[in-house]
């Protein structure tokens, strides 16, 4: 995977996440993640604390088709389907063997400053599919 390939990855990356129609949404994640992909997202703050007081380990995972269709799907009808958000790509990608980063925002509909930032690690298989994607939340 070259630069150019890896931002394009990004752009779809970040597209799912604003995608309205459902059907659209699931073949979607199905083109950017192996049908065993993984998304790991770092746990808030408060979720992490909670989970250190009573002894285990806060982990937050969606794995298959099923779950992060759920996942992407929870993601837009929380911040995009009322009308207050969307995601956009922040800054550009890098790919690095068989790992890309990207930076996304979270903005007001029709632009303004980021509410959020976050990164995501995506491990790619060998099809250029996403098998393993580490979300962490930077603002």
């Amino acid at each position: 995977m070259n630069n150019n390939a890896a931002e394009e990855l990004a752009h779809r990356y970040v597209a799912v996440w604003n995608e309205p129609d459902a059907d659209a949404r699931r073949k979607a994640v199905e083109e950017l993640w192996t049908e065993d992909g993984l998304h790991v997202l770092e746990p808030p703050e408060e979720i992490a604390k909670r989970a250190s007081e009573i002894g285990v380990t806060a982990s937050l995972e969606a794995r298959g088709y099923e779950q992060l269709v759920n996942r992407v799907s929870t993601a837009y009808g929380e911040f995009v389907a009322p009308g207050e958000y969307e995601f956009v790509p922040h800054g550009t990608a890098a790919v690095l063997s068989d790992l890309v980063k990207l930076r996304w925002a979270m903005v007001p509909a029709g632009g303004g400053e980021a509410l959020a930032i976050g990164i995501d690690l995506l491990l790619l298989a060998a099809d250029g599919r996403i098998r393993t994607d580490y979300q962490f939340i930077e603002s």
